[in-house]
């Protein structure tokens, strides 16, 4: 019998419009409302309403997908306190980090769905339009997207892996033409069996071109509240475990870390248990189809569908 759970939170790409609208009626539906009032503007709208094109822009996607996987965890919560399961461990994808800070009592809802829609602002602001591209790479290995990167970067147009998925894909970032030399580079030295797909992103994340708006959340920082963790959280920038009570200035530090720096998301998950039981705490079932593809012992329960809650009763 399950008595100790993982939370997982997605990031960017999970949310669909319509999202969120299943948990009308319940007590953390009220989460929108907060949201709207902490950003002055409708985000509640948008996630259940679209248009589609508003919920794509980063600033708006990203406090929409914080919303929601709050929302889901306090459901969630509720059900995990009754039953007397523990949560061992919080961890998010990129922006889904700022979730689990906020499950493990490190920020507060309203500044972290100030502190996101800023982060997306930032993002957003930091490259002009076309100068960055993403792609991901498939069945590559780390050790050889590590020398195309390298061999395609140069002093001022460069690329960098920015998201560890899953073994077999990685996303890299970057200037748009040191993008496209290491996909060609791959081409010449990688031989058949590899994909590299362009993403429809606005802004190259996770490279050294988001250093200017990593910059300017760190400042913005500054008016939000960081407390020590109440439950263990892993970090996106280095994958390691930080312990309950780690110091606020180092969550702050890994979260800016973080903005132009690579998410670990497989070394994360390949750190966990077998016999760990996910629950995906967010929009869609990303990451459900990531961990079985990092560890196919891992089970996964993801919240956003019909009677997951009745699945979790059941542990």
């Amino acid at each position: 019998m399950t008595k100790s759970v993982t939370l997982i939170f997605p990031g960017q790409g999970a949310q669909y419009v319509g999202m969120g609208k299943a948990l009308e009626g319940s007590p953390s539906y009220e989460l929108f409302n907060k949201a709207n009032e902490a950003l002055g503007y409708s985000l509640s709208t948008l996630m259940f309403e679209g248009p589609e094109e508003e919920l794509k822009l980063t600033e708006n996607t990203q406090p929409a997908i914080l919303a929601h996987s709050v929302a889901l965890f306090q459901k969630v919560k509720t059900i995990l306190d009754e039953k007397g399961i523990t949560i061992d461990r919080v961890l998010g994808h990129s922006v889904g980090e700022y979730a689990a800070l906020v499950a493990a009592g490190v920020l507060s809802f309203e500044d972290a769905v100030k502190a996101v829609n800023l982060r997306g602002k930032f993002m957003q602001e930091a490259v002009p339009a076309g100068k960055g591209k993403m792609y991901a790479v498939m069945k590559v290995s780390e050790e050889m997207i590590r020398k195309a990167c390298e061999e395609a970067s140069t002093e001022t147009e460069k690329v960098m892996p920015a998201n560890f998925n899953e073994p077999s894909q990685i996303v890299i970032s970057g200037e748009a033409n040191a993008c496209d030399r290491a996909v060609k580079w791959m081409e010449e030295n990688v031989g058949d069996g590899f994909r590299a797909i362009e993403l429809k992103v606005s802004a190259p994340f996770h490279s050294s071109l988001m250093e200017p708006a990593a910059k300017k959340l760190n400042e913005a920082f500054g008016n939000f509240t960081f407390n020590e963790n109440k439950i263990p959280y892993v970090a996106n920038i280095d994958a390691k475990e930080y312990a309950v009570g780690t110091n606020p200035e180092t969550i702050k530090e890994n979260l800016f870390k973080q903005v132009d720096g690579s998410v670990l998301w497989t070394q994360s998950v390949q750190g966990l248990k077998d016999d760990t039981v996910c629950l995906e705490v967010g929009p869609g079932r990303v990451l459900m189809g990531l961990v079985r593809k990092i560890n196919r012992n891992i089970k996964v329960i993801s919240l956003d569908k019909d009677g997951a809650m009745d699945e979790v009763k059941e542990l």
